[in-house]
């Protein structure tokens, strides 16, 4: 597992559409989509070297693959190291907007005068 770290934007929606539970790739584009109000679209290349390198630092398992309307798939499930890293980030990230929000609210007054 690796050490908390900032995720970028597209794998922290990538890894917050599997809380739910477990997806195939193009449902994962799809929530992650949803989840950041269509500001985040994953290619598919984009997807699978995430999903790959999640993989590799025990932030997701893949399941095995099946066949589903004719095409082969793979589920992908959130571990609970990735819960963790995904919660470290949620809060890193709200600590970050209420901070640089508390700076904008205190400087309002000199901005407008």
């Amino acid at each position: 597992m690796v050490a908390a770290v900032e995720l970028r934007r597209p794998s922290y929606f990538a890894l917050a559409a599997l809380i739910d539970g477990p997806l195939h790739g193009y449902a994962i584009v799809q929530r992650a989509g949803e989840l950041s109000q269509g500001t985040v679209r994953l290619s598919t290349g984009t997807l699978y070297a995430l999903l790959e390198r999640a993989i590799d630092d025990g932030l997701i398992v893949a399941g095995e693959e099946y066949i589903e309307g004719g095409r082969r798939r793979r589920d992908y499930a959130l571990t609970s190291a990735g819960r963790g890293e995904l919660e470290a980030e949620t809060r890193r990230l709200a600590s970050a907007s209420r901070a640089v929000g508390a700076r904008l609210r205190a400087t309002q007054k000199a901005a407008t005068a």
